[in-house]
């Protein structure tokens, strides 16, 4: 993957008037010369496969037309993937499912919940999107990706059906739908004791939502925000009532939060239609806190933190965990592993008697992903010419995990010299994005860049209309500015961050983050490939 850097903007919040800065003759040559390439990180022996796939269409890559989210005229056409299902045999009737919705933190519940199961000795598949360095993470099986020839051999067996299915759907049929297929027939073939299905958008309409109450051991949602607000029909409102659409007759709904009052009252009036009982992880699992950052050996950087779940009748908590280290950092992955606590329970109560107390905590301890609050080893510094740098990667896109990642650096970095490094989608509300980091976090400097997203360019924002963004987001919260501009690769990106932190009162410690898109943390851990 390819990312052009563009437009350097120093934001400052000292009084003296703004100044251009540019980098030293020698940053300059060093990064001239230094212009590598962020070439694929996808398995070669997946090449067909993904051609296949690629020849679909990719709302990833496209981004998705208005109102395709909702459960109305507009919305994606469900009937498909039904009937692409039954021509597979309906593999996903075949175990388990626990369903994953939310605009923030499906993806990190969804680990940790699968890190539990395992945990606690069963089969577990999971499913979730987007991937970071290959597709074959978007299916893992016991907690690894599944293998390239495990998929293949899948692929090939099924793909006269599946070609058959495009065929008959009239091409209509798109990438994401194809892989959730696949995905759920893989599950199938692997004899999964259970999986974690999380959704792609929305909810009612997502290709994923074909799970029945019969096989469907609980519904998940864990946040409700503003992203894809066109997609999902224009309101939180109506954002509420597509993600609330994975609710199935009967079947307990664990909801995340904290909600808005009336956010909270659509998703319970959802519930209630379909006698669906609720709990809602934030009510019963306030008791829990953080209570501090340490350095595991071994591990790195972990969060301490206690977790209680507990009824407002009982006197007594149902689960009280102490000193749980969880790998993934900010109150919002506290509140995504309290989630994933309860679901557990809400298993436990259906007969899966193996998941313990002790399961929770090894599985929730045990969890890391890719890009969330993931801070490089020195090694890898050192690997992209950062020796001593302290980089952390968090694919932060949307105002509300701006704010969480704002809360986690002002929380425990808040004595750190920053420069933000950031790319993101052209669907994205930068302004409300860069506003939310910067209302409470003052950066050095902001290195604005281009990256691909979902392998092309058609949803990348240019660097010009970024550094407008944040011009903006500065200037509204009365911020000054000192600019320059510079073409880097996101290696010599990088090391631009680096050198303003090493020029600028030297000595200080400071910290590279790299954040406003999981394509952007895709580049960098791509370079270490190299």
């Amino acid at each position: 993957m390819r990312a052009l850097w563009s437009h350097l903007s120093i934001i400052s919040n000292c009084k003296l008037p703004p100044t251009i800065r540019r980098p030293s003759a020698a940053a300059n040559m060093m990064m001239m010369t230094s212009n590598r390439n962020i070439s694929s990180t996808e398995d070669p022996e997946l090449r067909d496969f993904v051609g296949f796939l690629e020849s679909l269409k990719n709302y990833e890559r496209s981004g998705v037309p208005k109102g395709a989210g909702t459960d109305s005229s507009e919305g994606f056409d469900l009937g498909r993937m039904k009937r692409l299902m039954l021509r597979l045999h309906n593999p996903h009737l075949n175990y388990k499912v626990v369903h994953v919705a939310g605009t923030k933190g499906k993806g990190s519940t969804s680990a940790f919940l699968s890190n539990v199961l395992r945990a606690g000795g069963y089969s577990v598949g999971c499913y979730s999107s987007p991937h970071i360095m290959s597709i074959k993470e978007r299916i893992s099986c016991n907690g690894q990706p599944v293998s390239a020839s495990t998929l293949n051999d899948l692929f090939y067996s099924i793909k006269p059906i599946i070609e058959q299915s495009i065929q008959e759907e009239d091409g209509s049929l798109s990438h994401f739908e194809i892989l959730t297929g696949i995905a759920f027939s893989l599950f199938e073939k692997e004899k999964m004791d259970i999986a974690v299905i999380e959704a792609g958008l929305g909810g009612a309409r997502d290709a994923t939502n074909v799970i029945e109450s019969s096989n469907l051991a609980a519904s998940v949602i864990t946040t409700i925000g503003e992203e894809h607000m066109a997609a999902l029909g224009g309101s939180l409102e109506s954002i509420a009532e597509a993600k609330s659409g994975i609710t199935k007759h009967g079947r307990p709904v664990v909801i995340g939060g904290p909600f808005l009052p009336h956010i909270k009252d659509i998703l319970y009036s959802k519930a209630a239609s379909l006698s669906a009982p609720v709990v809602l992880a934030s009510d019963i699992g306030s008791g829990s806190s953080i209570k501090g950052i340490i350095n595991k050996d071994g591990i790195g950087l972990c969060q301490c933190c206690d977790i209680v779940i507990q009824n407002e009748k009982d006197e007594k908590p149902i689960v009280e965990l102490g000193d749980v280290n969880l790998r993934m950092l900010g109150h919002h992955q506290l509140q995504n592993a309290v989630t994933a606590t309860c679901v557990s329970l809400c298993l436990r109560d259906q007969g899966w008697s193996r998941v313990t107390d002790e399961a929770i905590r090894i599985g929730l301890e045990n969890t890391r992903l890719l890009g969330r609050s993931q801070f490089l080893t020195p090694k890898e510094a050192e690997a992209l010419q950062l020796p001593g740098a302290t980089v952390l990667l968090d694919g932060a896109h949307t105002k509300e995990s701006a704010r969480a990642l704002k809360e986690m650096i002002e929380k425990e970095f808040a004595e750190k010299r920053l420069v933000f490094v950031v790319a993101m989608a052209s669907d994205k509300d930068h302004v409300s994005f860069a506003k939310e980091l910067l209302s409470g976090v003052r950066p050095e400097a902001v290195v604005l860049t281009e990256a691909d997203i979902g392998g092309g360019k058609v949803r990348s924002t240019s660097c010009s209309v970024l550094k407008e963004s944040w011009l903006k987001a500065g200037d509204e919260l009365g911020l000054g500015f000192m600019e320059a501009s510079e073409d880097k690769s996101v290696f010599g990106s990088l090391k631009l961050a680096y050198e303003i932190l090493k020029e600028n009162r030297a000595g200080e410690e400071g910290m590279v983050i790299v954040t406003g898109s999981l394509h952007i943390v895709s580049s960098v851990l791509a370079s270490l490939q190299l």
